[in-house]
């Protein structure tokens, strides 16, 4: 039988998307109280990091024990990848051993190449184009804290980057009105833009973006890779900070949301992360319970 992959959010549909989110809810209450369910025993989670990690190392390997099954750490120091070995014998001999394969690389392109020679379900935990388990957590938090987030406006301030790129699929998926804010030179992919359609607006006025808008996100301007273009990145995105005085031209229950890690400072006030509401612990947290429900429903 043909695994089912998770490369982008596109390989959910819709339906499925919102099942998901209320599933991960449900398996938080679970986890909080304490009950045990193991869906998972004895399967194992194959966990390749191209790319250094904090929540999702964790969330996936606690996810996988707290479902009974265990995981494999597998970084370019272990395995024949970080040698040179041709990605598709990679993912012929890995997926012989395994039951999933979690991976968290640079290109898109390798990802898509692992998944058509894996026998298993692969799931994408972060290239240089997509970031889609991210959105899972974010879009659970908003439904936890807001309800059904169809209809609303969500503004994404910042770079054009792999997190932007999946706000755009999941406005498609969830049916919400996305306005994007980035300096010239660093706008989404123009095809993943062209896809979507009218649910998306491109521009450069960050208070333009965040006009009512019921959820304002963010990312670092600078992205793992991206370290050598900080200087030139924090000039070109002078004016794209959000802080008190952005989050105030939102609505007025409007929650901001960053994948972490953030740069205080620079993309995102200390005032604006840390007020006593902030929802970016949640969000983090739901990493956990949102990629426990994916690795339900691809693997059960």
């Amino acid at each position: 039988m043909t695994p089912r992959h998770f490369l982008t959010l596109k390989d959910l549909s819709s339906a499925e998307f919102k099942q998901l989110l209320h599933r991960a809810i449900e398996l938080k209450k679970m986890q909080h109280d304490h009950l045990i369910f193991e869906p998972l025993k004895n399967r194992v989670l194959g966990m390749i990091f191209d790319k250094s990690s904090t929540r999702t190392r964790i969330s996936f390997e606690t996810g996988m024990a707290q479902f009974g099954g265990s995981s494999i750490f597998l970084s370019p120091r272990d395995t024949q990848l970080g040698r040179g070995e041709p990605v598709a014998d990679s993912a012929r001999v890995i997926s012989r051993m395994v039951d999933c394969i979690m991976i968290r690389t640079h290109s898109h392109d390798n990802i898509i190449e692992f998944a058509e020679n894996s026998k298993v379900p692969v799931i994408n935990a972060l290239t240089d184009d997509f970031h889609p388990c991210q959105l899972l957590a974010d879009m659970q938090t908003f439904l936890e804290h807001r309800g059904d987030i169809q209809g609303k406006q969500v503004a994404w301030i910042g770079d054009g980057n792999n997190m932007c790129h999946s706000y755009i699929n999941a406005a498609v998926l969830l049916d919400f009105k996305l306005t994007v804010a980035c300096p010239e030179g660093y706008e989404p992919d123009e095809e993943i833009v062209k896809q979507a359609g009218s649910r998306i607006t491109v521009l450069r006025d960050a208070k333009e973006a965040v006009k009512n808008a019921d959820l304002v996100a963010t990312d670092v301007w600078a992205s793992m890779g991206q370290e050598e273009e900080q200087k030139k990145r924090e000039k070109a995105f002078e004016g794209y900070q959000v802080n008190e005085e952005l989050m105030a031209l939102a609505a007025s229950d409007a929650l901001f949301m960053h994948c972490l890690p953030a740069h205080r400072g620079e993309e995102v006030s200390a005032a604006v992360i840390d007020r006593p509401d902030s929802v970016v612990w949640d969000e983090a947290e739901n990493r956990l319970h949102a990629q426990k429900a994916l690795l339900e429903l691809l693997l059960s």
